[in-house]
């Protein structure tokens, strides 16, 4: 039976974590991304002013200036979409607060039969899996904790890393 966790808790989980947070993003597009100012600017065409001082890149520093790692692959369309290219500029800013940052094709995710979904992997025993909805709305985190399974996200992440590319 699935186990869901608040956002709140979820986003608690950056600044408890032990040693390291992984990330897989899969989609092609997240409406959060599209309800910003940087992805109007970038939609426009203008250099996208992000701000490092926000309390999301400070938290990251933060944690990372602990000994903490923080990486994600991002899984790209060929030709990307104009949410994952915004994501690719975006990289300046994870890379700027502290994360290593990589992308891998859509056909080589497929071949590697990566999970098609997100999620996230703290301290190789907890995987939060992110579930959206039609209109690309995060809606809830589910928490998984069985060994078995979380072995299985590890292994994803290790195909995945060892085949992504720095950006």
């Amino acid at each position: 039976m699935p186990r869901f966790i608040t956002l709140a808790d979820f986003d608690g989980m950056f600044s408890g974590l032990a040693h390291s947070a992984w990330r897989l993003e899969s989609r092609r597009r997240y409406a959060s991304d599209e309800a910003t100012n940087t992805y109007r600017q970038f939609a426009a065409g203008l250099p996208v002013a992000w701000d490092l001082t926000d309390p999301w890149c400070t938290e990251r520093r933060e944690q990372v200036a602990l000994g903490k790692r923080f990486e994600r692959v991002r899984i790209l369309d060929d030709p990307a979409t104009e949410g994952q290219r915004y994501l690719l500029d975006n990289a300046r800013r994870n890379r700027a607060a502290g994360e290593d940052v990589r992308t891998l094709t859509r056909a080589q995710a497929d071949k590697l039969r990566l999970p098609d979904e997100d999620f996230w992997i703290f301290d190789a025993r907890v995987v939060t899996r992110l579930h959206f909805d039609a209109d690309d709305d995060l809606t809830r985190v589910e928490l998984i904790t069985d060994p078995g399974t979380v072995l299985r996200y590890c292994q994803a992440r290790e195909a995945a890393w060892h085949y992504a590319r720095t950006t």
